[in-house]
């Protein structure tokens, strides 16, 4: 005779899962922080590293991060947002802390989006080469970009979020979104003319 599972048995989908922890957290439960932070730290480092760059502020601004999260987790409202849209909320906010503090922004194309940009076996050595100094052009090119058109860029390449979560977390409508990641399209073939501009349609996949 074949076993059926319980309701209770079932795999709870990823927003129920949090609202969970979230609930246990509220209650005091030490183990459901940790699984919390176990859940979405790579996710917040991956997000920080690609704006910030350097590991270290990276590694300061998760930290943050995820204390203010926890020390306000009763204010979360799943109501409004997905518990990693806040959180992303809250680290891009710290991110723009950061950066201004310091005066730059800096973005290292190959994580932001995740490029896959090894030679094909045999590949001659200039293909190469010109491969390299496409992708390269591409970074520098990206560099370039307002803050907040590169933030678009990486929310929605790097992390593969919707415009309607990238408008939540950077507070701005989800047609300025839209228009952001368009702009820095426009932006990147403009500076990329004579650069290997077919490269850039492929990674961006426009």
């Amino acid at each position: 005779m074949p076993e059926y599972s319980s309701p209770s048995d079932q795999p709870q989908p990823e927003a129920a899962q949090d609202d969970t922890l979230i609930a246990r957290c509220i209650r005091g439960d030490q183990q459901s922080y940790a699984d919390l932070y176990q859940r979405y730290a790579d996710s917040v480092y991956r997000l920080c590293n690609t704006l910030l760059y350097t590991q270290e502020d990276a590694e300061d601004v998760v930290q943050e991060s995820f204390v203010y999260a926890f020390r306000n987790i009763g204010r979360y409202d799943s109501q409004k947002a997905s518990f990693k849209t806040w959180l992303f909320t809250i680290a891009i906010s710290r991110c723009r802390n950061m950066y201004r503090r310091k005066q730059f922004l800096t973005v290292d194309l190959s994580a932001a989006l995740q490029l896959r940009l090894a030679a094909p076996n045999g590949e001659r050595p200039e293909a190469a080469l010109a491969r390299r100094d496409a992708r390269e052009a591409v970074e520098v090119a990206v560099k370039g970009l307002p803050s907040q058109l590169r933030e678009a860029l990486v929310l929605r390449y790097a992390h593969g979020l919707t415009y309607r979560e990238i408008a939540e977390i950077m507070d701005c409508p989800q047609k300025t979104a839209e228009s952001r990641v368009r702009l820095a399209h426009k932006k990147l073939r403009k500076t990329m003319q004579g650069h290997g501009p077919a490269l850039l349609e492929e990674i961006l996949q426009i």
